[in-house]
């Protein structure tokens, strides 16, 4: 099997393309020949050596990929072989075969590419999990969305439009026209607008219901105090602790003493009926009961056309460092993925 391996911190060029021996899939287990296995920033962070939960040098990154089952470890029901699946793994998705979870390893509906089942799941899974599992969002709320036209983004965007949430997107200006197209209610342009400025001009003063922020630092302050009462403010990243893609120590002591300690301050919550949450998929891979309930739902929007992964790009796994200089130079609009 081929497999992409990040071999050092660094640039793209450090992602190197190694052969390997197919794995024998082992108890509870089913070995998937990949087809499509999505990027996500996480893998960008773990490249440049600022992702805290990626394994020891050298690792294959990845947590998603589709594909179809080919052999299953015992205990696996062996009329799952032929199965078009999607897959969660835990690192390890920049490969051709991969061994999955069974559980983890769901059937994709008939009309569902193997493009749009590498695309689906980390974004989709975060998105829901902030806005349906944890923020109740409905009818009439609005959501502020960071990085709006990044997977996340986007994934967020569709699931606020079903529910019928006013939607205010953050993103530069180039993406704009393609946002509102997309049904983005308000643009912000982050790099000449203060968002938070303009989240009390849209509001009236009143703030958002709640907010989505992958950014961390001064941007996870300033959503925080963009929050209407009730408000629920949601982080899933620490972008700006490498606000250049690269891993620089002074940048992310920087974004880190930015972070609102004051504001979280558990008397200066309650005073303001506000309230953050931590999301961090890598860190629910144990609760498969949150995951595959989450997964389902998720399916059962796709089929009605509620949600539809928006792809970007994709590139062959030979150009694995061109996937991840494209998200690093901010240019993706929607899920980049690597297909085999």
């Amino acid at each position: 099997m081929r497999q992409i391996w990040i071999t050092r911190p660094g640039a793209p060029d450090v992602l190197v393309l190694r052969e390997a021996p197919d794995r024998t899939p082992a108890a509870g287990e089913v070995r998937v020949r990949v087809r499509a296995a999505g990027v996500n920033f996480a893998d960008i962070m773990a490249r440049i050596g600022m992702y805290p939960d990626a394994p020891p040098l050298p690792f294959v990154p990845g947590y998603e990929v589709s594909g179809v089952i080919d052999a299953v470890g015992p205990g696996v029901d062996a009329t799952r072989v032929g199965q078009r699946v999607l897959a969660a793994v835990r690192f390890g998705g920049y490969s051709d075969t991969v061994c999955a979870r069974d559980e983890f390893a769901i059937e994709m509906p008939a009309a569902m590419t193997f493009e749009h089942g590498a695309a689906l799941p980390v974004v989709y899974f975060t998105a829901h999990h902030m806005l349906v599992y944890l923020g109740n969002v409905k009818r009439g709320d609005t959501v502020l969305i960071h990085a709006a036209a990044g997977g996340v983004g986007l994934a967020a965007l569709q699931l606020c439009k079903h529910a019928g949430a006013v939607t205010i997107g953050t993103a530069s200006a180039s993406k704009h026209d393609y946002l509102r197209a997309a049904g983005l209610d308000h643009a912000i342009d982050y790099h000449t607008q203060d968002f938070a400025a303009e989240v009390r001009r849209i509001t009236n003063g009143r703030g958002v219901d709640i907010a989505l922020d992958a950014q961390g630092g001064e941007s996870l302050k300033k959503s925080l105090r963009s929050l209407a009462p009730t408000g629920r403010l949601f982080a899933f990243g620490a972008a700006s602790l490498s606000p250049d893609g690269t891993r620089d120590l002074f940048s992310a002591l920087k974004g880190a003493l930015q972070m609102p300690f004051i504001d979280l301050f558990p008397f200066n919550l309650m005073n303001d009926n506000r309230g953050i949450f931590g999301v961090n998929m890598g860190h629910l891979w144990d609760e498969s009961k949150i995951l595959l309930g989450q997964l389902n739902q998720l399916l059962v929007l796709y089929g009605d056309g509620a949600i539809q992964p928006v792809i970007d790009s994709t590139y062959p796994f030979e150009q694995a460092a061109e996937a991840h200089q494209r998200i690093h130079d901010r240019k993706n609009v929607g899920k980049v993925l690597l297909t085999a």
